[in-house]
């Protein structure tokens, strides 16, 4: 490689990547994001003969770009900063501007997650899933279709227990397992993890360090596990929002119709209200 193409490849990591800095207290931990709007997204694929819920790989988009949004080959990611041993989870973005996360929990599950995926696609927003092992290993083809919309896939282990109840080996098992099937299946390590129910202990912040991870919890929980209806769902979402909000729900682990209706309606009346949906960036060394 030449000095001059060091130089560029030097400029596009430093211009796309993002800091990310935790506060002392669980309170105030947050993460920063770049402030570039989005690149054009992925054009939807024509309709086939197999019916509109028939999905064809999608060609890749400036959106993306591997090394911006944090992913690539092994070989790049050796450049990123390797995630620290936390005490606490982030809970929120840092950073300008009136920017949210959408993050859904539990699955891939056929019945709701390509209903998420439809309306995420609709409205050209990205979102981060934090799948569970043992849900992805039997949908594979829902995480392949993560990965081509260019969603963010973390772990969430391989089978929601609660992890201050297991052994410090157990726990490691749950998390590498979940790991070892993203990077198979998605293509590349998951670099985002957060523990079943909210529950974190040394172990999974240790292990998530070392297994290159960093913890991401929520500001906004939107109860949708209670099914308290589709309305209450989404109007919990649109008097909560906020810029730094990151938002909890579920694609799977129940009935998550209402959490479907209830994105199909808050969605759009956030970004009407000038919000920018993303995803968070890690950080290039």
């Amino acid at each position: 490689m030449t000095k001059a193409q060091m130089f560029t490849r030097r400029r596009l990591l430093t211009g796309g990547a993002a800091l990310l800095g935790a506060a002392g207290t669980v309170g105030t931990a947050a993460l920063l994001i770049g402030d570039g709007g989005p690149a054009p997204a992925p054009a939807r694929p024509a309709a086939t003969a197999a019916g509109p819920g028939a999905h064809k790989p999608l060609e890749s988009s400036a959106y993306r770009l591997r090394p911006i949004a944090g992913y690539g080959s092994r070989r790049r990611r050796r450049t990123l900063v390797r995630a620290a041993v936390r005490r606490e989870p982030f809970l929120k973005l840092g950073g300008r501007g009136r920017k949210m996360v959408l993050t859904f929990d539990d699955g891939p599950d056929p019945r709701f997650t390509p209903d998420i995926l439809d309306i995420l696609r609709d409205h050209d927003v990205r979102a981060m899933f934090f799948v569970c092992g043992e849900m992805a290993v039997q949908h594979k083809d829902l995480l392949r279709r993560m990965a081509h919309d260019g969603h963010v896939v973390g772990n969430h282990t391989w089978s929601h227990p609660l992890l201050t109840t297991l052994s410090r080996s157990r726990i490691h098992t749950e998390m590498a397992r979940t790991s070892e099937i993203i990077e198979k299946v998605h293509g590349e390590p998951p670099l985002w993890f957060r523990a079943p129910y909210g529950v974190w202990n040394r172990a999974a912040f240790r292990f998530g360090a070392e297994l290159d991870m960093e913890p991401l919890g929520w500001t906004l929980d939107t109860l949708d596990w209670r099914t308290p209806g589709a309305g209450a769902i989404a109007e919990r979402v649109e008097k909560g929002a906020g810029p730094g909000v990151v938002v909890l729900s579920h694609d799977a682990g129940g009935d998550r119709s209402q959490s479907v209706r209830a994105l199909r309606r808050y969605l759009p009346a956030l970004l009407d209200s000038g919000y920018h949906v993303t995803v968070p960036l890690r950080t290039y060394a």
